[in-house]
């Protein structure tokens, strides 16, 4: 594949002030994550957590306690904006090569009527060359980000 491939970007806004919105994604992501369709780990998924801090970890954790990494927090400016490092590769498994990371950005911006938009931006699949377009595809179909932000709007 030659050039870059088109980010995927989603929005929703939701009915609480920026402090809601960035604790609910971030802390309270087990709260709206599909976890029983969306785990990357060989059994079930209990939790997934994010560790809010730069360089924390962002991974699942099965009922026996065995984690399962999905990436790191590359930054993070509470309530405004959080980056985060995808280490999944086009098979849905983890890679922890930083090179092969895609990053997935999230802003959380206050709405004159006190919400919150939040907007998602996942890039850099084109380290994955061609199968990083079927990855993009993926993320942008049905059960990808515009589902699972339904589903995190629905946690408010």
């Amino acid at each position: 594949m030659t050039g870059t491939t088109v980010a995927a970007r989603r929005s929703i806004t939701v009915q609480a002030p920026p402090e809601r919105a960035f604790a609910v994604f971030t802390t309270g992501f087990s709260t709206w994550w599909p976890i029983e369709s969306h785990h990357i780990g060989a059994t079930m998924a209990t939790e997934v957590v994010m560790e809010t801090r730069a360089g924390g970890r962002w991974f699942e954790r099965d009922a026996d306690g065995k984690e399962c990494d999905w990436g790191y927090v590359t930054e993070i400016d509470p309530p405004h904006r959080l980056l985060l490092a995808w280490h999944l590769n086009p098979e849905w498994g983890f890679d922890p090569d930083p090179a092969k990371a895609t990053e997935v950005e999230v802003t959380f911006t206050a709405t004159s009527d006190g919400g919150t938009l939040v907007e998602l931006e996942h890039r850099g699949f084109e380290k994955h060359g061609e199968t990083g377009v079927k990855m993009r595809d993926a993320v942008s179909a049905p059960g990808g980000w515009t589902d699972l932000l339904d589903m995190y709007a629905k946690a408010f």
